[in-house]
């Protein structure tokens, strides 16, 4: 999925929903990842005007090479995790791009039929692993599974920096993080 721009290695994507549901949290974690990998990074915030419940999403662009702009009006990826972030950024991903949406709050497929849409129920498998919350990393554990951007190692290392003195959160994240990997490798086959 990641695919060049110019010389290097280039991926962006936009992670979208409402705030609460840990999109800032696994942008700031990809982020981390690709920098201790030795890439370039950026990570762009925005929020709603509403603390909690109100729209929430985060740009990542990670490059090998100097990144010109953070700002990414056609990403490569996007992340929905509900049905507000599906209409809002589904027109604007890039034709052949990514699509991940999580169907517990997503009650519409993708419109789109020149990008790759996968559709993960998130928070019914977080529930599975312990957590309800830990949807986020089932949602990141998907995409790292399919474009391979940075290592399951990179993220795992990260958690553990940011959890280390919290076990049971640690635990169960890796878990959610590992679930979403296995599938969308079932379903990316």
């Amino acid at each position: 999925m990641a695919k060049a721009k110019g010389k290097g290695f280039y991926e962006d994507i936009v992670m979208a929903g409402f705030g609460g549901q840990g999109l800032m949290f696994i942008g700031k974690l990809l982020a981390f990842s690709a920098m201790k990998e030795g890439k370039n990074v950026t990570w762009i915030p925005s929020y709603g005007p509403e603390m909690r419940g109100g729209t929430a999403n985060c740009t990542v662009v990670i490059s090998e090479e100097e990144i010109g702009s953070p700002v990414t009006p056609r990403p490569r990826a996007i992340i929905v995790m509900n049905n507000q972030s599906m209409d809002a950024f589904e027109p604007r991903l890039r034709g052949d791009g990514l699509l991940l949406s999580n169907s517990s709050f997503v009650t519409r497929p993708a419109a789109r039929k020149d990008v790759e849409a996968f559709s993960i129920p998130a928070n019914e498998i977080a529930s599975q692993v312990g957590n309800e919350k830990a949807a986020n990393m089932v949602m990141l554990g998907a995409y790292i599974a399919h474009t391979k951007v940075v290592s399951k190692e990179s993220v795992f290392e990260g958690l553990n920096e940011l959890f280390g003195k919290k076990a049971d959160l640690l635990a169960v994240n890796m878990r959610a993080f590992e679930e979403g990997m296995k599938y969308i490798q079932k379903r990316a086959r």
